[in-house]
This record gives structure tokens, sequence and C-alpha cells, in this order.
């Protein structure tokens, strides 16, 4: 089982139970909404991102996004690495019938997955001290001239390259800048674009 360096906040206490036989890391779970109005976990989530670093690893519902962009907010941004999970339709085996957007969470995730996802986020994995590759960011000004954004149809081609990438959904263009640098970087990410064409 490979050793995570930084603590990774899941939304709920299912979630946890499903990382914890996936990797060994320190896996805080926020209770859902309910960190909305609790100053003390807030308090200690910004701690712990101040020692350790924290990884956000939320479902990729609407309401796994709400979360994760509270957490954006509320804690240090350059202490914090945000994982995502594809968008995989289905049921967790606990519940009677599929959430409201018929979507798995983490805890319905294969290992493989939350292990692909931690890794596109740039967990440390102690014992592995190669260095992470280095990638020449995109901006925002290469998502407008790759029609992504500012144009009448660049909603549209960014849900078609999320759903292309197995990025979920309800990423922001924002969002979606930061997942596309975490995963892939400005190379990368023209390349895999040239290919389509």
């Amino acid at each position: 089982m490979r050793k995570v360096r930084e603590v990774i906040v899941v939304e709920g206490r299912y979630d946890k139970n499903t990382l914890r036989q996936t990797v060994d890391a320190a896996v805080f779970p926020v209770g859902g909404f309910a960190v909305f109005n609790d100053r003390e976990k807030l308090s200690l989530l910004r701690r712990l991102a101040e020692e350790q670093g924290l990884i956000v690893l939320t479902d990729s519902d609407g309401a796994g996004f709400v979360i994760r962009n509270y957490l954006k907010g509320a804690l240090p941004q350059d202490k914090v690495k945000q994982a995502y999970i594809p968008d995989f339709y289905g049921k967790e085996r606990r519940k009677r019938k599929a959430g409201k957007e018929g979507k798995l969470g983490v805890e319905g995730m294969r290992p493989e997955v939350l292990l692909a996802a931690l890794e596109r986020a740039g967990a440390t994995f102690e014992g592995e001290d190669a260095p992470a590759p280095v990638r020449e960011p995109l901006t925002k000004a290469d998502l407008y001239q790759l029609g992504l954004t500012g144009g009448p149809d660049s909603a549209e081609k960014r849900r078609a390259l999320l759903r292309r990438l197995a990025l979920p959904e309800h990423l922001s263009a924002s969002a979606m800048l930061d997942a596309l640098n975490l995963l892939y970087g400005k190379a990368e990410l023209l390349a895999l674009l040239n290919d389509e064409s």
C-alpha cells in the first residue's frame, strides 16, 4: 500500500473508509455541508495544510463541487492540491438508489481510479522521490485561443473536452484550467487536441 504524505480531505466517512483501503494516508472527512458552519474544523484544516499539505478529493457531482469550491476559497491555495475523480454513473453498494445526478462518488471508485486521481494531483508518495515533471502551464489566454472560453459555443467545447478527458462536467472554466495544468500542461494538451483534428 502506497503512503501519501499529504492529508486527504474527503466529504464523509464512507469516502474515508474506501480511501484507507487504497492508500496509507491521513484521511479527514469534513462531514459534507456541515463544514460550512464549523470554524474549528476549518481552523484544523488550515493548520494541517500549513504543516503537511492537503489534497481535496470530493465527489464529482454538484454537491462535491460546492464543498470543493468552499474549501478552495477558505484554505491557503499554495498548500492545497486538487484531485478529481471522473464521472462514472452508477450506485454505491450501500445505497438503495443512485444519487441525484446518478454519479458514483469517491466511495464507489475502484482503487486504481483513486490512485490515478491522487497521482495526477501531484500527491507525494513516500519513498518515491522522483521529481514531478515540469510542464509549461496553460493560461486563460490559451483557453480563449483554443475556443474554450469567450466564444458563442465555448461552453459546449469545454463540456466535450471534459468528457473526452474523463474530467467532471461541473468544472468551471477556471477549475478546468487548474485541472488541465495539474494533469497535462500546455504541450500535452495541444498534442491531444491536434490528434483529435
